[in-house]
């Protein structure tokens, strides 16, 4: 525990530290190259203390223990720089090969005193398909170029082969070298930073401060947050619905939640083996660190307001409060080397659902619905000059229904992320932006409806191929407490003509002519609460909004209107129609949507073992 610290000094460390991530952000959008970085913002920064545990909750970065595992750290240098992206040999930090990380160590009075990281997601780093993410790999080898923790600086002299390796293995090599030198440029900006805090109040009380915060985010998510939960055991699972290799397999993972003695035990025995395909995710390293921090902001929801909610900082102080069991090697979240990882994103989300519907059972439905707010959709090709290019999109989703307000539109998860602005992709790719709006009815009815989706349209200028990396397209985000599931994910061809064709969720390279049609919908967030005690003037608003349709108005929140623009309230109708669907409809605690209750719940599962050719377009 950390002594007694001046709180206005205090105040200023933490507040030096948050804008010190800020302005490594910043830095990183101003000199990257890669739309996916410069654009859309999937990076991450963190600073972090000597024993490496981050320091804020700001984003949920990369963890420094690959570099401490294999570096010691009294043969660190000033000048050091330290790059890896294997995902078997990250510690559970980094889960796909496309996010490349750099670390740095901070020194003061000649010994590390701190670290900086930052990684993001990279254009292209070698592998079997433009953008190396191949929805039907089946071994790591097939993404891209592995690289274990390694040196790339010795004592600021470059490792100028492994630098050159590095881009010899990506089709986009120039962008790849603008994006890791934009990386370590702002780890050093953020190191100048905290050199600054330790001349300006010295190493111990720096250190102290540092033991503080991590100290406080303990106390309070165990004072204000845990105490919430009532001792004993909930369970849930989840799934994925393909894998990319093995079609109509759903993919289980399982958690045990145990509430005891002011801690969770969290047991994932009962998940599936390992996919054939890319949804694994290693994360059973340095006792489940990254999945304790990646899921412990849920437990913000759990505050006495939303308020409060947003005043809590979320660290790695978390971790001490939470232990992970985890199945043996060979699941789903414990694979064996070297099963494919690239879209281990479905996996990663799954886990933020099933912790926050085991939670939500224990507090009798006060938690958000569920939601799904990654999913990466584009275009690859030759553009005029014959040179390759990548249009690639990372596009959120609504948000849950919560207790005290409707779930928010197209959010992204990613900190900071949004989607790529028309103007840009206009004039960078063969491409014209006919559309970006909100999907109506996306949104899971509920007493407190669920986010919307985007619904985005694409003209395609050139002859490319389609990809999409997505789940969703079948089973739906969960509402909770009598709220009823979202909308799900859809990438259509040519939609409303004779040529109207579904493309696969998971595909890598669907032949588009000039001049055809794209429409990509994204998922809505599930439902919170009975949607037939939603007020009707909040259902009239959505409809004049363009949120719901009159139909869904009807058949999903039993609101009927009269005729005009104003959309008036028919309200014997409506009474008379809510009446009939209380005594007809059925009722959950968590409503997971047609597919699960047509396919998975009735046992019709297919355990296929070999299956059909995968989709490769």
């Amino acid at each position: 525990m950390s002594g007694k610290i001046d709180p206005v000094i205090q105040e200023i460390i933490e507040g030096t530290i948050l804008a010190a991530e800020r302005e490594m952000e910043d830095l990183v959008e101003r000199t990257a190259r890669s739309p996916m970085i410069r654009d859309q913002h999937d990076y991450r920064v963190g600073l972090f203390d000597r024993l490496g545990n981050k320091l804020t909750g700001r984003s949920y970065s990369a963890v420094v223990d690959p570099i401490l595992k294999n570096f010691p750290i009294d043969e660190m240098r000033e000048g050091d720089v330290f790059l890896h992206n294997d995902c078997y040999l990250s510690e559970g930090g980094i889960g796909h090969l496309p996010d490349l990380c750099s670390t740095v160590p901070i020194f003061y009075a000649g010994q590390v005193a701190a670290f900086a990281i930052v990684f993001g997601h990279h254009d292209d780093i070698g592998g079997m398909v433009p953008g190396s993410m191949p929805t039907y790999a089946t071994e790591a080898f097939q993404e891209g170029i592995m690289i274990p923790p390694i040196r790339l600086y010795d004592a600021g002299a470059l490792n100028r082969a492994a630098y050159d390796i590095l881009f010899r293995n990506s089709r986009l090599g120039d962008h790849l070298r603008a994006d890791i030198d934009a990386e370590i440029g702002a780890c050093r900006a953020g190191a100048e930073r905290i050199v600054e805090l330790f001349s300006r109040y010295g190493k111990e009380t720096v250190f102290s401060c540092f033991d503080a915060l991590l100290d406080r985010c303990e106390e309070i998510v165990s004072r204000e947050l845990l105490s919430k939960i009532p001792d004993g055991t909930y369970a849930w699972e989840d799934y994925i619905e393909n894998d990319g290799v093995v079609p109509d397999k759903v993919h289980k993972i399982r958690l045990s939640m145990t509430k005891k003695n002011g801690r969770l035990i969290l047991d994932f025995n009962g998940t599936d083996p390992q996919a054939r395909g890319p949804i694994n995710w290693p994360a059973n390293y340095a006792d489940g660190k990254f999945l304790k921090k990646w899921i412990g902001p849920i437990l913000r929801n759990l505050a006495d307001t939303p308020e409060r909610a947003n005043e809590i900082d979320i660290n790695e102080g978390v971790c001490r409060l939470m232990e992970v069991r985890f199945p043996p090697e060979g699941t789903l979240i414990t694979p064996k080397f070297p099963a494919p990882t690239n879209m281990r994103m479905f996996t990663i989300l799954r886990l933020l659902g099933i912790f926050s519907a085991c939670i939500a059972q224990a507090v009798k439905g006060k938690m958000p619905a569920d939601q799904e707010t990654i999913r990466i959709w584009g275009l690859h090709g030759r553009d005029r000059d014959g040179e390759l290019f990548i249009f690639r999109e990372v596009l959120g989703g609504g948000s849950g229904g919560r207790e005290y307000a409707d779930g928010s539109d197209a959010i992204h998860i990613v900190p900071n992320s949004r989607n790529l602005p028309a103007e840009f992709s206009e004039i960078r790719y063969a491409v014209r932006v006919e559309k970006l709006a909100l999907c109506p009815d996306s949104g899971g009815p509920g007493k407190r409806r669920g986010g919307l989706g985007y619904l985005k349209e694409f003209t395609v200028l050139s002859d490319a191929g389609v990809f999409s990396l997505a789940d969703r397209s079948k089973l739906a985000c969960w509402g909770v407490n009598g709220g009823k599931a979202g909308g799900n994910y859809r990438i259509l061809l040519n939609p409303g003509t004779k040529k109207e064709r579904v493309l696969p969720a998971l595909c890598d390279n669907v032949p588009v002519k000039k001049g055809d049609r794209i429409r990509v919908i994204t998922t809505g967030g599930g439902g919170w609460g009975d949607p037939l005690r939603r007020e009707v003037e909040r259902v009239q608003l959505d409809v004049i909004q363009g949120k719901v349709t009159r139909e869904g108005a009807r058949r999903d929140y039993g609101v009927v209107f009269g005729p005009g623009e104003r959309c008036p309230v028919d309200a014997k109708a409506t009474e008379t129609l809510r009446k009939r669907l209380r005594r007809t409809r059925k009722k959950s605690f968590i409503d997971r949507g047609e597919y699960f209750e047509k396919v998975v719940r009735k046992g019709l599962r297919k355990k296929t073992r070999g299956g059909k050719a995968p989709v490769r377009g």
